[in-house]
Parts: C-alpha cells; structure tokens; sequence
C-alpha cells in the first residue's frame, strides 16, 4: 500500500498564490503518473493538471499560463505552483499517484485532500 499525503494549501486573496506538497510514501517500488485534482463546492472531481514519469505535462483550460506542476522523483513528491489564483479555483485539491508496490501490484492512490479558498 501506498500512502499519499498533500500539504500547502490555505486562504489567499484573488490574484494571490499557493503552491501544493504531496508526498507518497510506503510500499512504493515505482511511480508513474501523478496529477491533481480539483472539487469545487458542489461539483465532480476534475483534473487540474498531471506529470508522467518521463516529465510531460498536462493542463486543464483553466489554469493553463497560472499553474504549473513539477515532480521531484527521488522523494515521490509533487508540486502545484498556483498564481494569479481566482475565486473559482477555491475548492479541495487532491493529489493522486499511480504507483507500482514492491509486491507488484499497481493502482492509484489519492491523498485526503487540502482546501483552498481565494477570497478577499
């Protein structure tokens, strides 16, 4: 089993910035993708953006030119740089990981979640 722990997010004022932690750890032998999510109030979990193991990203509409992803493979940690953030990027962010355990079995793992709001 594989654990996923996010981190960094909080209140911040529109056009502000926050930048997400999230860290696998456990019963990891390899790690494929990683990716984001976003749940705004009331609505379904959707893609913010994602890194392959090899370095390609991809961005949602919205946020492309504000946020960036990044990993940093030795630690199994991913990032989500966030700027110029606006009140409809407030919601829950969730960080999921596809990941390979020592045992050799592969799955996804998501993270609890960690709550931004942008609000003046």
């Amino acid at each position: 089993q594989a654990q996923v722990v996010e981190s960094g997010g909080g209140l911040v004022q529109p056009g502000g910035s926050l930048r997400l932690s999230c860290a696998a750890s456990g019963d990891i032998f390899s790690i494929n993708a990683m990716g984001w999510y976003h749940q705004a109030p009331g609505k379904q979990r959707e893609l913010v953006a994602a890194i392959s193991s090899g370095g390609s990203t991809t961005y949602a509409n919205s946020v492309k030119g504000r946020f960036t992803i990044s990993r940093e493979s030795a630690r199994n940690t991913v990032y989500l740089q966030m700027n110029s953030l606006k009140p409809e990027d407030t919601g829950v962010y969730y960080c999921n990981i596809g990941a390979t355990t020592t045992r050799g079995a592969s799955g996804n793992y998501w993270g609890q979640g960690t709550q931004v709001t942008v609000s003046s």
